[in-house]
């Protein structure tokens, strides 16, 4: 799929129908922020308030992703561009199916190739397994950035997953740490 533009790629986005998931759908969701970012986040799929109010990280999780991008200069709104490894919600929040990942990815690749960022940020396991390494461990290598071709990517706790476990919490700020320093280190400008 070529697109030349992010109108022609939501556009055709919307209709999407490559998986089951489209079945069951209230929105696709696909992403929200700065088109030009240099820093992407992406996670692995809408959950309920996602899929009911058409973009991603807008419940609980999504608050936290908030704070912990404000604390390092970051805004959904400003500087980065969010999305998930797929469109659609699954079924009661489960992990997204691999055929339903591989049915949705290249909506993400060509988010990517429009945006062009210099970094992107997993947000857990399902997106760091398909962007990075299919044996990414999160709980291991949380905030060690990987250069694949031009860009850099760093795995991290999912938010939702910080809800349920806050202990991990000071870890991933952390993470948020060693990206403020990757974005200073690049002088990439926020």
């Amino acid at each position: 799929m070529k697109y030349e533009n992010f109108d022609e790629l939501k556009n055709a986005c919307l209709t999407c129908n490559n998986c089951k998931l489209c079945a069951t759908r209230t929105n696709v969701v696909f992403g929200v922020g700065n088109e030009n970012a240099d820093i992407m986040f992406v996670g692995e799929g809408p959950g309920e308030n996602e899929d009911l109010q058409g973009e991603p990280f807008v419940g609980k999780a999504g608050q936290l992703l908030d704070k912990y991008l404000e604390v390092i200069g970051l805004s959904r709104k400003k500087n980065i561009y969010i999305a998930n490894i797929v469109k659609c919600r699954p079924p009661s929040n489960r992990d997204p199916e691999s055929t339903e990942q591989d049915a949705c990815v290249e909506w993400l690749r060509c988010q990517t190739r429009l945006i062009k960022p210099k970094i992107i940020v997993c947000l857990g396991r399902i997106a760091a397994q398909k962007l990075i390494s299919e044996d990414f461990k999160v709980t291991r290598q949380h905030g060690e950035f990987i250069k694949k071709g031009n860009i850099l990517f760093m795995g991290t706790y999912h938010p939702a997953a910080l809800l349920r476990n806050p202990d991990n919490k000071p870890d991933a700020l952390s993470d948020f740490q060693n990206l403020r320093d990757k974005i200073k280190e690049l002088n990439i400008e926020i």
